[in-house]
């Protein structure tokens, strides 16, 4: 398990430490620091290509622009998770399926070329005893994730160099279908009634390697055939409960213990557009859009800009106000999970730089408000030490076990 840190040392040492104890105890700073805190669903490598940005750096006066870094994540307890190689959903053609590939490659560069920079601080982890490893050294646990399999569309075997260099988790779909499966978003409906031919061969493989299935996005028949042809656990990394919102991308009570009855676990998602009813306001929308041809895509975004691009986001924002999912909005998606699934069955993907976020939980340095909220509902520390990370490390160990040994060189 990872190193025990001296809460107010920390505050000293890191700038916006204070701000992850602020509204806790300290029983719940000791059990949130003595737990091995990992979040399934991290989208800050969208970042890593943004001008004069760095994880080094404390970024918290972005806002939502920017809610992981270093800084923010030892203020928070993080001790990592899973670096996400997301892909946008585009054409299906040729030259779309090349383009998805290459995008998919930049981004993996982009992850190990952010822990070749940071070795005393972060380190690539393959398997779940590397993970305590990297944690007792006190560095940030990096395993790497692909939300979207666009990128394998023209060629799957390129997941066997995905694996070799790294990847350890693989989301079927994202909003839209795709070649191996059905989006549980995609305005046109299912395509291939759950999974393709290509997908339920990209399962296979997965299942071969040891790669952890993630059903996130995909359509309620992608999970179902996904449960029923893999042969390890699979996960959900960043999704919430249809009980509390109903919503495509939020899962019913059954499903969820389907998904506990294999062995599976479901990270809780804390998107606000899935937790709660946010209505769209069009005259919003449309100044948002302008903004966006303005200044560009925010994973482009130079440091110089950053200060202008947000005043003007503010002034939208305050011309046409919308609710805002809280905190204990989010709370009520995890506590039900939990009762539903069951304390061995449920974690944290709380969708980081890629929309997550609520009122009261900004950013990772908040993460400790989850612990204090999860101690104040009964649950017991060895509870808090299987959500934070245990569960995820439970699967992970179940897939590489029942992995095919590797061919001899």
């Amino acid at each position: 398990m990872k190193r025990c840190r001296l809460v107010f040392a920390i505050a000293l040492i890191v700038p916006g430490a204070g701000a992850a104890a602020e509204g806790t105890s300290m029983a719940a700073q000791r059990v949130h620091e003595a737990a091995l805190v990992l979040d399934t669903h991290l989208d800050t490598p969208a970042n890593l290509r943004r001008p004069g940005w760095s994880i080094a750096d404390n970024h918290q006066h972005e806002g939502d622009l920017s809610q992981v870094d270093l800084p923010r994540m030892k203020a928070g307890g993080l001790d990592g998770g899973f670096w996400v190689i997301y892909t946008a959903q585009g054409a299906r053609d040729d030259t779309g399926k090349r383009a998805a590939r290459d995008h998919g490659l930049k981004r993996l560069a982009s992850i190990l070329e952010m822990l070749a920079a940071h070795p005393a601080e972060m380190e690539l982890a393959l398997t779940a005893d590397d993970a305590e490893r990297i944690a007792g050294a006190g560095k940030r646990v990096s395993f790497i994730s692909m939300e979207n399999a666009a990128p394998l569309a023209s060629d799957p075997t390129l997941l066997t160099a995905y694996h070799r260099l790294g990847l350890r988790m693989l989301g079927i779909t994202h909003v839209r279908n795709n070649d191996f499966g059905d989006s549980s978003t995609d305005p046109a409906g299912a395509e291939w009634k759950g999974l393709s031919p290509a997908g339920r061969a990209l399962v296979a493989e997965a299942n071969r390697l040891g790669v952890v299935l993630d059903a996130s996005h995909a359509s309620d028949a992608v999970f179902d055939q996904l449960l029923a042809l893999s042969s390890a656990p699979i996960v959900l990394s960043h999704t919430s409960a249809d009980a509390i919102y109903d919503h495509p991308r939020n899962i019913d009570d059954a499903r969820i213990r389907q998904l506990a009855a294999k062995g599976g676990v479901i990270h809780v998602n804390a998107y606000g557009g899935y937790l709660v009813d946010i209505p769209k306001i069009p005259e919003r929308e449309a100044a948002m859009e302008s903004l966006s041809k303005k200044f560009g895509s925010e994973s482009r975004l130079p440091a110089d800009r950053v200060a202008d691009y947000l005043a003007e986001r503010r002034a939208i924002e305050a011309r046409y106000p919308t609710r805002r999912a809280t905190f204990d909005e989010y709370m009520a998606h995890l506590l039900h999970i939990l009762k539903v699934a069951g304390v061995d069955h449920v974690g944290i993907g709380a969708d980081w730089d890629g929309g997550g976020g609520v009122v009261g939980l900004e950013d990772v340095s908040a993460l400790p408000r989850i612990t204090e909220a999860l101690l104040a509902a009964g649950y017991s520390e060895v509870d808090i030490r299987k959500i934070w990370g245990g569960n995820l490390l439970r699967v992970l160990r179940q897939a590489q076990e029942g992995a095919a040994p590797p061919a001899s060189p």
